[in-house]
């Protein structure tokens, strides 16, 4: 359960709510009057209990990681099923979704000279695997792509390692997408790239890479934060250092998993949707808890809180947990393909991606109309401070129905170290705060909620 004090503490804002932050004036929209109620129970709920960190406790602990293709992903899928059922939701089902399939298998990273001793790496997804025997190469360090081209005939025939402080994703990340070809290009035999996170206890990151057309496919690793300013500071002082890569790492024939799909049907516009979503497959690391079980959790959780006051929208709401959100995205051009005669219809898409510590507002692309009025549902959440509306909602697995049809979207804003943890294997439930997934649940309920509820909707 909640501690005591902050489930006194989280009722007593709810019943007195500062006024938003992001408005120009103090006053709530008139036209939120009716709301108020609603959300008020909604929020109430979300908070009185633990039971979407319960949730979320289980899914980590009966099935562990969730990648796409693995026996844990599907038994996950099947409960996921199951347990929509007894919530009572409507219209629970499973939609097929082919994806692919990669194993990591046994793998290892060592200096062998000039004195031989082990690091600690991961694979990166979708990554080749090396011969048996490894792959034995020097050292070179490098810190752009400029340096690498730089360096031409040099990478030949070494382990290129990308020594990039992390400074945000969207920077960062590009390093170990496109990393591997880059340096394919000029000969070398391995890649290896500084853990794309900020540094932490020396947690390696795995993540997916992408091959580029027309390019040899080397071996890719991920290596610590620690580990790569050790092995910078070798190369600095004039050492020579020789690395030995192993990995087992293959593609296995696409296998077969599914999008969980599930709705509160609305009353009176059953055909206009408001979809909440997250991804249910994780990397095969940790528990998948922040990335992304918590969203797939919270996300639902906002149907269950619904169907439990009997709250049922003029819209419908439709509760989406995607497969194969790391290493492919197949989920979500899947439900794109499939949904596409009714994507006009579909009001607002909101992802779930980026953990759920302490909520603070949400993402949103849209119309200035729409943004006006999202803006002023985010009132009723100024009691839990999650009020703020910022410049732009997305993710991974709604871009293609968003891109597709021009649709509303949105994303939880979270205060939390997310990119510390995720892709890791400390990505477990203890990272999680009770009382955040509740908060974070309750408002995703909250703006789903009166988004499918209000007479028009969001243009």
């Amino acid at each position: 359960m909640l501690r005591p004090l902050a489930l006194s503490l989280a009722l007593l804002v709810l019943q007195f709510p500062p006024p938003a932050v992001d408005v120009p004036t103090s006053a709530p929209a008139a036209w939120l009057a009716p709301y108020r109620d609603p959300a008020a129970r909604l929020l109430g709920e979300a908070v009185s209990n633990d039971a979407a960190w319960q949730r979320l406790a289980l899914l980590g602990d009966t099935f562990g990681n969730r990648l796409s293709g693995s026996p844990n992903l599907e038994a996950a899928i099947r409960w996921a099923l199951d347990e929509m059922q007894k919530d009572g939701l409507d219209n629970v089902h499973a939609e097929p979704v082919k994806v692919p399939h990669w194993v990591r298998g046994r793998e290892s990273l060592e200096i062998t000279g000039p004195i031989p001793q082990p690091l600690v790496m991961l694979g990166l997804g979708n990554s080749v695997g090396t011969p048996p025997t490894g792959v034995e190469a020097e050292l070179l360090v490098v810190h752009s792509f400029e340096e690498l081209d730089a360096a031409g005939a040099r990478a030949h025939g070494k382990i290129v390692l990308f020594n990039v402080p992390f400074t945000n994703y969207g920077d960062t990340v590009r390093f170990r997408s496109a990393g591997p070809s880059r340096a394919a290009a000029l000969g070398a035999v391995a890649m290896l790239v500084r853990s794309v996170g900020p540094p932490g206890l020396r947690l390696p990151h795995t993540g997916a890479l992408s091959y580029a057309d027309g390019q040899p496919q080397i071996p890719a690793a991920a290596v610590t934060t620690e580990d790569a300013a050790r092995l910078q500071r070798m190369v600095d002082r004039g050492t020579t250092v020789r690395l030995k890569l192993t990995m087992e790492a293959r593609f296995l024939p696409d296998a077969d998993s599914a999008n969980v799909v599930a709705e509160i049907r609305g009353r009176e516009r059953p055909d206009e949707i408001v979809l909440v979503s997250g991804h249910f497959d994780s990397w095969d690391v940790g528990t998948g808890s922040t990335d992304d079980g918590g969203g797939a959790v919270a996300t639902w959780e906002a149907l269950r809180l619904m169907k439990k006051l009997n709250l049922r929208p003029r819209r419908t709401v439709r509760v989406v947990l995607w497969t194969n959100e790391e290493n492919g995205g197949r989920g979500g051009l899947a439900y794109r393909d499939a949904h596409e005669a009714e994507l006009a219809r579909h009001v607002l898409m909101l992802e779930c991606d980026g953990g759920v510590f302490r909520p603070t507002g949400f993402g949103f692309t849209g119309s200035s109309a729409a943004r006006a009025k999202v803006r002023d549902v985010a009132q009723l959440l100024a009691g839990i401070h999650a009020d703020t509306i910022s410049a732009a909602g997305e993710g991974a697995d709604i871009s293609p129905s968003v891109q597709r049809a021009s649709i509303p979207s949105m994303s939880l804003d979270v205060d939390g170290n997310y990119f510390l943890i995720h892709h890791t294997p400390a990505d477990t439930i203890d990272k999680i705060d009770p009382l955040e997934i509740a908060r974070s649940s309750g408002a995703i309920a909250v703006m789903a909620y009166v988004v499918a509820e209000m007479p028009d909707r969001l243009r």
